[in-house]
């Protein structure tokens, strides 16, 4: 019988393209083993089995158990795995992403690094909150002002619209029930909000601490996409739910914002946003995230072949062969 350790890894070429892929495969409350080169999903219905080379990111939530032969076979197959909440509504670890490329890492650090395409890319994700409006001149101050205004006007127009008394937005932080029902949906909104964020960032390989409106934080990155969608789907959904009872909001939420993360695709359009944010002048099927290739930085940025010897007299090639390490 062929072992794992016999089997040979799979090159680039036969992997699926991250844009051909399943973007995310969420199981819960099962044991995920290996047979062959597909997993399996043992659970008291039966088993499934799905193609390890066909997943892009692995959401692995509430009850799930996984072998060293899964994660093997997802290795191989250059498949992301995170653990999540449940239907990923909270992250809480994740393993290597799916890229092979850094080209998104990279492009993320360079816009970061310069304080006109740091603002520019701010200015972006106001843009993408707030349609129809025109922040192109506004000032770092500017965007954080009319953001705080358009947010409070989202907290009471959706108060008016439910028949709520709003009377702000009330946080206590490490004291969930020290709000009145509306202010604990919209804490658990949002928590849901960066689950989803931080299960997106990690599957495509950014820096989370790299924010462009947040800052000063390990996941400065992941509040500032969080924030994309609040407006949309947390504080809306947050309100419905304060207003069917004030009973048990915290679990009712999360249970609503998972329906909606669904509804909406919610997961595969952060994705998409994300690669619009850091890469917005390169069309989004044409990025390689695919591609596993190595090379080694020369000068005025240029990209020089790996493996080779650059001598000062002539460049060879007798340094020997270079291996990816995975």
């Amino acid at each position: 019988m062929t072992t794992v350790g016999k089997r040979g890894a799979s090159s680039p070429r036969e992997l699926t393209r991250m844009s051909d892929r399943i973007s995310f495969v969420y199981l819960e409350r099962c044991t995920i083993h290996r047979d062959d080169n597909a997993l399996t999903a043992e659970d008291a219905e039966g088993v499934t089995h799905i193609p390890s080379a066909t997943i892009g990111t692995l959401l692995l939530g509430p009850g799930t158990r996984i072998t060293h032969q899964a994660m093997s076979v997802l290795g191989d197959s250059g498949a992301g795995v995170v653990w999540v909440g449940e239907r990923g509504v909270r992250f809480y670890s994740g393993g290597r992403s799916l890229n092979r490329s850094s080209a998104l890492v990279e492009a993320q650090a360079t816009q970061w690094a310069n304080q006109r395409s740091r603002l520019q890319v701010a200015r972006e994700m106001y843009r993408m909150r707030f349609p129809g409006e025109d922040p192109s001149t506004l000032t770092r101050h500017e965007l954080l002002g009319r953001e705080g205004r358009r947010v409070k006007d989202c907290y009471r127009h959706h108060a008016a619209r439910v028949g709520i008394n709003w009377n702000g937005r009330v946080y206590i932080p490490g004291d969930f029930t020290g709000g009145d029902p509306a202010n604990q949906a919209v804490t658990a909104a949002a928590q849901c909000m960066y689950g989803v964020a931080q299960t997106s960032v990690a599957a495509l390989g950014c820096a989370p601490g790299l924010g462009f409106i947040h800052s000063g934080h390990e996941l400065a990155f992941v509040l500032d996409i969080a924030d994309l969608y609040k407006t949309e789907i947390a504080i809306p959904t947050a309100f419905d739910v304060a207003a069917e009872s004030p009973d048990d909001v915290g679990s009712r939420t999360r249970r609503a914002i998972r329906d909606q993360i669904n509804r909406t695709g919610l997961l595969k359009r952060c994705v998409n946003d994300i690669k619009h944010l850091l890469l917005p002048d390169q069309p989004r099927g044409d990025i390689d995230d695919h591609v596993d290739r190595v090379t080694l930085q020369g000068d005025r940025g240029t990209q020089l072949e790996a493996g080779r010897n650059y001598d000062d007299d002539h460049a060879s090639s007798d340094s020997g062969e270079y291996e990816v390490p995975w």
